[in-house]
């Protein structure tokens, strides 16, 4: 018989009482889409918008703003409106030609707004640089665009194996600064797989993250991009949110809409949104000339339209 050889070098044992761990509350940056201390993963095929709806709410940080003028979830609103660093990093466009302008028309305080100088080395999810950034500038928010330029020059991203230990340190610098961590990712080709299959890289990626959401543009209106819950661990699935993108007017929030996931790979055509509806509300309720808030609030709810959409569908009509 063999004796059993035991490694005494191994880590020693050590017990966490789970009577013995306290209850923290999540903090949201966008409820129930992107919480702070964890990783989120904002995913779509190349032009949906990504990058767009990541500046714009960078922008809104920048200016100590919640992501919607109304939105009483952000934590943002629980710190006195003060203008919140972020750190975006990009493998793909140029800061001075392309990011920096994309900021200044979104109205962001560029002041705010960190990049780690790549210059000598590029950076990668398990550099030191990452968290002492974050560490530096008490970043709220840390973009980095997309995934696969940052996953590691000596990791494959489709290996579980490799892909594990590297959103495991990442998960761990959002947790011990509080700091909600976005990734930007495409879409692989497997038009027929659940959205939850589409991301590129390993399932592993979007496992480790607390958040996955979808962007998607509509069949027959190309200007209009649905955000889609795909995962949320942290709280019940959001509803669906539409924004535009027109040419002319550029980034505007246009409220919630019926959609899922599937619907948007599947190429759906219709939004069935709370959108159009809260306009029509709005006019037809101001047809006869100015109403008092509270009675549209009132009505606005026996309707079932959300204050969100309906703040979205006044600032289209001005």
């Amino acid at each position: 018989m063999t004796d059993i050889q035991y490694n005494f070098e191994s880590p020693k044992l050590k017990l966490i009482n789970m009577d013995e761990v306290g209850v923290e509350t999540v903090k949201w940056l966008l409820y129930p889409f992107i919480p702070y201390g964890k990783v989120t993963i904002v995913q779509g095929d190349p032009g949906e918008g990504k990058t767009t709806l990541m500046l714009q709410i960078i922008a809104r940080l920048t200016r100590g703003c919640g992501v919607f003028d109304e939105d009483d979830n952000a934590s943002i609103k629980l710190e006195n409106n003060v203008p919140q660093n972020v750190i975006y990093q990009t493998a793909e466009d140029g800061l001075g030609d392309t990011i920096k302008p994309r900021l200044l028309a979104a109205d962001a305080d560029c002041k705010y707004v960190h990049v780690i100088d790549e210059t000598d080395m590029p950076l990668s999810m398990l550099d030191e640089r990452l968290e002492q950034a974050i560490v530096k500038t008490k970043a709220r928010l840390v973009v980095l665009d997309p995934i696969q330029g940052y996953i590691g020059a000596n990791v494959d991203m489709h290996k579980a194996n490799e892909i594990r230990p590297v959103m495991k340190r990442l998960s761990d610098v959002a947790q011990r600064h509080k700091c909600a961590i976005v990734l930007i990712g495409h879409m692989n080709k497997n038009n027929s797989g659940k959205s939850s299959y589409r991301g590129l890289g390993s399932i592993d990626i979007s496992a480790a993250a607390r958040s996955v959401l979808l962007v998607g543009r509509l069949k027959n209106n190309p200007q209009l991009r649905v955000i889609c819950h795909v995962k949320s661990s942290l709280a019940p699935e959001g509803k669906s949110l539409c924004f535009e993108l027109h040419p002319e007017t550029g980034f505007s929030w246009m409220g919630e809409c019926d959609l899922t996931a599937e619907d948007v790979l599947n190429g759906s055509s219709s939004t069935d949104s709370k959108f159009t509806t809260a306009i029509d509300f709005l006019k037809e309720i101001l047809s006869q000339g100015p109403v008092a808030k509270s009675l549209v609030d009132e009505q606005a709810e026996q309707r079932n339209i959300k204050s969100r959409t309906l703040w979205a569908a006044k600032k289209k009509l001005n």
